[in-house]
């Protein structure tokens, strides 16, 4: 198949910096009371997440221990009074209660998806609409830097990638400047230059996965953009889910939401109670009004056998979900950045959301190997919440602002 100091800032992801003071510390950086990290226990649902479970990356090794783990992240930092982005390797150790930067890259300009690659190394790809891929050793030293400045047709980065199941490819979404459509990158893994794309009939490709017979499937924002990656004319919106071949490319199928103006961002498997694979959907609102998108949903789901649907008309997260997970009995965690929260949908109650988390701009989801159950990213440190054990939060070892997407990284291969 191609197949400790007085003052700090707080930096928001637009740039703005906050100063804030830190003689003593919030109290988020204490281990996390019931309100402000909210257990809900689904009676018989905390079995722990369906194995296959999508948020690992294929080619990671053995997973690390519950108590420790190395996460691959991008965050953003105050220098010198001016934000400046980073992409690096996170040490966290529970049962030290400490979190640790063990490698950290400064980037020309914000990275989006993570991608664990074998060995305990790092795929970063930058934010849409960037034009560079960069990889990363187990130690987190830069091994390579690939810009797509030279490649033509020229195309800017979707912000995701993943890897064939042999490891000889890594497939990038990514978007035509000339005229916004939406393609897959095929590019060698070593050397990561495109040598072929496939169209996937939209406009935004955004994130994209294997599905377990070997197709791939592609979340088609369908947000029409100009070249520097900003919106217009939302009216034109048309987001789709498309599933193509995964060794030509060629179109399986097509599913779309009624509502053109539910993008389709982000993507995350796992399995129903009868085994069945369903893929959850996370949604962006882009709808005129805050109150149209306050009311929009946020979630969808496709199985194959019914379509692309919503799980839910029920609202939250005020139409807007950051990144999305497995969760425990089949279901899916979603961050909810605008109103502070990590929200669990159970299919046992489908109408409901659960607050896992209550917590300040979190949105970076894994899930925790060996645990089953999900870490959280916030503005003032890491989450962790699993169905069977108290939940608890470590600060950062700075002021940082983690970005969108982490990965749990293998341990570094021995030297």
């Amino acid at each position: 198949m191609i197949g400790n100091a007085k003052h700090s800032h707080s930096i928001t992801k637009n740039g703005t910096i906050r100063a804030s003071s830190h003689r003593s510390l919030p109290a988020m950086y204490a281990p996390l009371s019931r309100r402000e990290f909210i257990l809900h226990a689904f009676a018989g649902a905390g079995g722990g997440l369906a194995a296959g479970a999508v948020c690992a990356q294929p080619g990671t090794g053995r997973p690390p221990s519950t108590d420790s783990l190395r996460l691959g992240a991008a965050w953003r930092v105050a220098e010198n009074g001016r934000a400046v982005d980073h992409v690096g390797v996170l040490a966290v150790d529970w049962a030290a209660a400490q979190v640790r930067i063990v490698a950290s890259q400064a980037l020309p300009e914000r990275a989006h998806g993570l991608l664990a690659e074998a060995g305990g190394g790092l795929l970063v790809v930058a934010a849409r609409p960037g034009r560079w891929l960069m990889r990363l050793d187990g130690e987190g030293q830069v091994l390579t830097r690939h810009r797509l400045d030279t490649e033509q047709p020229l195309r800017t980065l979707g912000g995701h990638a993943i890897t064939s199941a042999d490891g000889q490819w890594v497939l990038t979404t990514e978007t035509d400047t000339r005229d916004g459509s939406g393609w897959i990158g095929v590019r060698d893994a070593r050397t990561l230059a495109r040598v072929q794309a496939w169209p996937t009939h939209g406009l935004d490709p955004h994130q994209h996965l294997w599905a377990p017979d070997g197709s791939l499937l592609v979340a088609n924002g369908g947000i029409p953009r100009d070249a520097r990656g900003d919106k217009r004319n939302l009216d034109a919106m048309a987001p789709s889910l498309v599933r193509l071949d995964g060794h030509t490319g060629a179109l399986l199928g097509q599913w779309r939401l009624e509502d053109p103006r539910l993008s389709l961002r982000h993507l995350a498997w796992n399995r129903r109670h009868d085994g069945q694979p369903v893929l959850g959907v996370a949604l962006q609102a882009e709808h005129d009004t805050p109150a149209q998108r306050r009311d929009a949903p946020i979630l969808a789901l496709w199985d194959g056998d019914h379509g692309l649907r919503l799980a839910t008309r029920s609202v939250a997260a005020a139409g807007y979900s950051g990144d999305i997970c497995a969760g425990p009995g089949g279901g899916f965690v979603l961050s909810g950045q605008r109103t502070g929260e990590g929200l669990l949908w159970h299919p046992d109650a489908p109408d409901r959301w659960t607050t896992l988390a209550r917590v300040t701009e979190p949105c970076a989801l894994a899930n925790w190997p060996d645990a089953g159950g999900v870490l959280v990213g916030a503005q003032f440190g890491i989450a962790r919440w699993r169905a069977a054990g108290a939940p608890a939060m470590l600060p950062w070892p700075q002021a940082l602002t983690p970005d969108n997407h982490w990965v749990v990284l293998a341990p570094p291969a021995p030297a």
